[in-house]
């Protein structure tokens, strides 16, 4: 017998494979990547995690099927921000479900607490999700409260036993935490910090996309992730490195809307602005790519655009660039 697992790295999962792998079932864990899941690559230590729990590791890249399918257009809307939180999950589940011949695996696993999240984990949130994600077979079980849910098929045929499961409801930790000391588990995400599209920021980040271009790619995706993040005033976007770190993925990025801010015999942050621009802002974004550099502010000079050379000088202070964040 085996499971597929969703997994973000976070107790919750990790507990679930556990209260499986732990009745003598193969699991393996499926990371379902939609691009929105953290900032940085953190697939090794999720491997790790899932080990600990007993599961091997793989991750699955969703994000172009994410971006056209679920992102912009969720049957069951936003949450406080921009997350589809039940499409979103539907749609994990629905990713799972059509692996399961090819794995040779049985049923799907989460670690899902009933009542843990107002938009995503009430009792017919979960009906939602599992109508869109098409579980017509009842193959979705959730090991941390299925004592509080209806039996599943794998309960129902014994594929497990449902005595071994728990009945968690609500958003403590206690009993999470008592099973993490049980098991011997110290290195997990914290809850609840995974999704960048639960961010005010964030978001803002993707209405102010969505307001200038029809189409998001996941190369617009990777530069949504870092920088700051300006709207000049005649529509053209500008990215600015916040720190040696972002300066080199920014620059590692590829995207044919945007060409970088040469500096020319200055040490600056890496800056990053629509190919389309026009003169005016332009101008504008020039002046801000002086600003966060070691520039002079009574010098003017030289930087390049598009192969272009052209002159100008720093504003006196940043503050004068915040206007323009979006």
């Amino acid at each position: 017998m085996k499971a597929l697992a969703l997994f973000s790295g976070g107790l919750d999962s990790m507990l679930a494979i556990k209260l499986i792998s732990d009745q003598g079932i193969e699991v393996k864990a499926l990371n379902i990547n939609i691009g929105f899941g953290s900032r940085s690559d953190k697939s090794e230590l999720m491997k790790k995690r899932a080990a600990m729990a007993g599961a091997s590791f793989e991750m699955i890249d969703m994000q172009n099927e994410y971006l056209k399918k679920v992102l912009f257009n969720p049957k069951f809307g936003y949450g406080k921000h921009y997350n589809p939180c039940i499409d979103c999950h539907a749609f994990m589940f629905k990713t799972a479900l059509s692996m399961l011949e090819d794995e040779k695996a049985s049923f799907i696993i989460t670690g899902e607490v009933l009542g843990q999240r107002p938009m995503s984990q009430r009792s017919d949130a979960l009906a939602k999700v599992k109508s869109l994600a098409l579980d017509e077979e009842d193959l979705i079980l959730r090991p941390m409260c299925a004592k509080n849910l209806k039996e599943t098929k794998p309960e129902r045929l014994a594929w497990v036993d449902r005595n071994k499961l728990e009945g968690i409801s609500g958003r403590s930790r206690k009993r999470q935490l008592e099973l993490a000391k049980k098991f011997g588990f110290d290195d997990f995400e914290s809850p609840g910090g995974g999704c960048l599209l639960t961010l005010e920021s964030f978001s803002k980040k993707i209405r102010d996309f969505k307001e200038y271009d029809n189409e998001m790619l996941v190369s617009d995706t990777q530069l949504l992730k870092y920088g700051r993040h300006l709207r000049l005033p005649n529509g053209a976007k500008m990215i600015v490195g916040r720190n040696e770190l972002e300066n080199q993925l920014l620059q590692s990025f590829k995207n044919d809307k945007f060409e970088e801010i040469k500096l020319l015999n200055l040490i600056g942050a890496y800056s990053l602005l629509s190919k389309d621009v026009g003169k005016d802002d332009l101008d504008l974004a020039l002046q801000i790519a002086l600003t966060y550099t070691k520039a002079d502010k009574e010098k003017y000079y030289e930087l390049e655009f598009l192969n272009k050379r052209f002159i100008s000088k720093a504003f006196e202070n940043k503050e004068s660039v915040g206007v323009y964040f979006v």
